[in-house]
């Protein structure tokens, strides 16, 4: 039999350093995305298999798979298997103990308690005890990472962390619908008045100097508001490679949710 079967839905910087970090601690670990998944921070987003066929975070790699076969065969190769699927029929064929839902829409798109024994959801959107297990905070300060067993996580602004001065200047939303054109990479160095990208004619430049830590994949479909990209002056290029704090602590918290809602239910004990 199965064990210790963790589905993860939403393969961006949280959803890959969950991932990462279960797969470290034993647990077999799959994703699910969707067939254009968004993702700011593309160098640590096993959501990016679904483009390139494969992603390697941090020495551990995501490669793309069409079915239950294919995950079964990534495990064995100790790899993390990313499978295209919306509606979550791969649920019907793989015995999961464990769902983490960690799409970071700031609402539930679709996750209940009955799918998995044990259910985890990541950000703002989800009532922990209702529909989820557990929810984990993930906005950036002193609660970070925190387990949430009744309640919600708090509302997260469109910008991580404080939201004025520098930190605001550090990203840029969507002013408008359309096909984003990106104009730099991920681990450029920018200066302020840059151009960065254009959306249906409407250029977006930079706010400030500084590294390029996380841009849309370029010729996606973005929406008005929607955070398109961000630049850091306190990151090395190299630090463009490496998960964050912030998805860390996050995934430390799925972890310990994990391992005491196991210890609860007495799931896989024999």
């Amino acid at each position: 039999m199965l064990r210790d079967i963790v589905a993860i839905r939403g393969g961006g910087e949280i959803g890959t350093a969950i991932a990462h970090k279960l797969k470290r601690s034993g647990f077999k670990v799959f994703i699910i995305e969707n067939d254009t998944p968004i993702s700011i921070r593309r160098t640590v987003a096993y959501a990016q298999a679904v483009f390139h066929g494969e992603m390697t975070v941090e020495g551990i790699r995501g490669v793309n798979v069409s079915d239950a076969e294919g995950i079964i065969t990534a495990w064995e190769k100790q790899e993390i298997p990313v499978i295209v699927d919306s509606q979550c029929d791969i649920l019907n064929e793989i015995p999961v103990d464990v769902l983490v839902d960690a799409i970071m829409a700031r609402k539930n798109t679709g996750t209940t308690r009955d799918m998995a024994a044990i259910t985890i959801a990541t950000g703002p959107g989800f009532i922990a005890g209702e529909d989820v297990d557990i929810v984990i905070e993930t906005k950036k300060g002193h609660d970070q990472g925190r387990l949430i067993f009744d309640g919600a996580a708090e509302p997260e602004t469109a910008i991580p962390g404080e939201s004025e001065g520098v930190e605001m200047n550090k990203v840029a939303n969507a002013p408008i619908e359309g096909v984003i054109h990106t104009h730099v990479h991920i681990g450029d160095m920018v200066k302020k008045g840059q151009l960065m990208a254009e959306i249906a004619g409407v250029s977006i430049h930079a706010q400030i100097s500084g590294i390029v830590r996380g841009i849309i994949h370029d010729g996606s479909n973005v929406w008005r508001g929607l955070k398109i990209l961000e630049i850091d002056p306190d990151v090395s290029p190299e630090q463009c490679y490496r998960l964050s704090q912030r998805s860390r602590d996050v995934a430390g918290g799925v972890l310990e949710a994990v391992l005491y809602l196991k210890q609860q239910h007495q799931l896989n004990t024999d």
